[in-house]
C-alpha cells in the first residue's frame, strides 16, 4: 500500500504502508521526498503503481511508485486544480486506462494512461476555475464543481460537456459513490447526496465546520475531514454520523485516503485502513473499526514537517513492471475515441 502527499512548499512525500511482525501493527516507510514541481503542489492521484501530481506551475508529474521515480510531464496552459484515474473495475492490478485534468481556466483534459498522450481538452466546461471533479466508475462521465457556482457533466467518450446547471452556492468537492449510484458535493459546511440517475437529493448533512476533504468507503460510508480536525464516517443511507474520530489531528485535515479494498466484506480480523493528512505536516493510518470504542490510537504516524495540500493512496501491493515500460506520448490533439 502507497501514500504520496503534497504540499505547498513544493515537495512530494511518497510512503510504504507496511505490516509488521505483531498484530495490528504498521509502520510508514520513506519512499522520496523532493521538490516536485516549481509552485505549490494542488493535488494528487494513484493507481496501482501509476501517481500524478498536479501544481500552480501547469504540469502534471507522473511517476511511478514501483521504482520510486519520476518518468514524464505533462504541460497545460493552465494551472492543475484536480486529477482522477480512471482504472476498470477488471483490472486486476489496478492499471489505469485515462487520467482525467482539471484547470484553472474552466476546462477539464482527458489523457490515455498507457502510454500518457493527450486526447482531448473539454474547453469551457466552467467559466471560472473547476475546484473539483469525480469520474463515474463506468469511466463513461465525469462531474466536476467550479468557482461559477455550478456543476458539470462531461461525456468522456465523446469528449464535450453534456449538462451544465447553477446551484446558487459554490460547491468546493464533489465525489461518485463507489458504486456510482450515489454521488455527494461539498458545499462549505455542508455536504449534498445527490442520486445519480436523476441527480435528485436524497439527503442534506449539516457539519458545523467546513469540509476541506472527503472519501467514499464500504457500504454507504462518506468519510470527511476538516477544520474540525476530525474524521467523520457519515452513514449516506441514514444520513446519520456513523462513527468518528475527534480530534484526529492538532490542525485541518487537508486528505483523507480508503486504503482497505472496498470491493466485498473483509474479515472481522482484517483492519479498515483510513489514512489521513493535516496541514501541520502529519500523516496518519487509522483502524477506523476502532472508532466504535472511543477515539483510536493511529497504526502508524509519518511527520513530514510541511504544509500539507493533498493526499492520494492506492491499497494494491504493485509490481516493479507494472508501468516500467510507459512511454509519454507528445501531447497533440487527437480524434475523440471511446474508452
Amino acid at each position: 500500500m502507497s501514500l504520496i502527499a503534497g504540499s505547498y512548499e513544493r515537495f512530494l512525500w511518497g510512503f510504504k504502508l507496511k505490516s509488521q511482525k505483531h498484530p495490528q501493527s504498521f509502520s510508514l516507510n520513506p519512499l522520496f521526498s523532493f521538490p516536485a514541481h516549481l509552485s505549490p503542489i494542488k493535488c494528487a492521484a494513484v493507481s496501482g503503481s501509476a501517481a500524478v501530481t498536479g501544481g500552480s506551475d501547469d504540469t502534471i508529474k507522473i511517476y511511478d511508485l514501483s521504482t520510486s521515480s519520476e518518468i514524464g510531464s505533462l504541460h497545460y496552459s493552465s494551472s492543475i486544480t484536480s486529477l482522477c484515474f480512471f482504472t476498470p473495475p477488471s483490472s486486476a492490478l489496478a492499471l489505469p486506462r485515462n487520467l482525467i485534468a482539471a484547470a484553472d481556466d474552466g476546462a477539464v483534459i482527458i489523457y490515455d494512461a498507457d502510454p500518457f498522450v493527450h486526447l482531448k481538452t473539454v474547453k469551457s466546461v466552467h467559466k471560472k476555475g473547476v475546484n473539483d471533479l469525480s469520474v463515474h466508475p463506468s469511466g463513461t462521465l465525469a462531474l466536476s464543481v467550479g468557482r461559477d457556482e455550478c456543476l458539470a457533466m462531461v461525456n468522456l467518450l465523446r469528449g464535450r460537456r453534456s449538462f451544465c446547471c447553477r446551484l446558487g452556492k459554490e460547491a468546493s468537492i464533489v465525489r461518485f459513490s463507489g458504486s456510482g449510484e450515489k454521488f455527494f458535493m461539498v458545499l462549505d459546511d455542508k455536504i449534498n447526496i445527490h442520486e445519480s440517475e436523476d441527480a435528485k437529493i436524497v439527503a442534506e448533512l449539516d457539519i458545523k465546520k467546513r469540509v476541506l476533504c472527503a472519501a467514499p468507503g464500504a457500504d454507504g460510508i462518506l468519510f470527511t475531514g476538516g477544520e474540525d480536525r476530525n474524521i467523520t464516517a457519515w452513514d449516506t443511507n441514514s444520513g446519520k454520523v456513523a462513527y468518528s474520530i475527534e480530534d484526529a489531528h492538532s490542525a485541518r485535515v487537508k486528505g483523507i485516503v480508503v486504503l482497505s479494498h472496498s470491493g466485498g466484506p473483509a474479515p472481522e480480523d482484517e483492519p479498515y485502513l483510513v489514512a489521513s493528512a493535516s496541514s501541520d505536516g502529519v500523516i496518519r493510518v487509522w483502524d477506523v473499526r476502532m472508532a466504535y470504542r472511543g477515539r483510536p490510537d493511529p497504526l502508524a504516524e509519518a511527520k513530514t514537517k510541511s504544509r500539507l495540500t493533498c493526499l492520494a493512496g492506492s491499497s494494491f501491493r504493485t509490481k516493479r513492471s507494472q508501468i516500467g515500460n510507459t512511454t509519454l506520448g507528445n501531447n497533440q490533439e487527437m480524434l475523440d475515441r471511446e474508452s
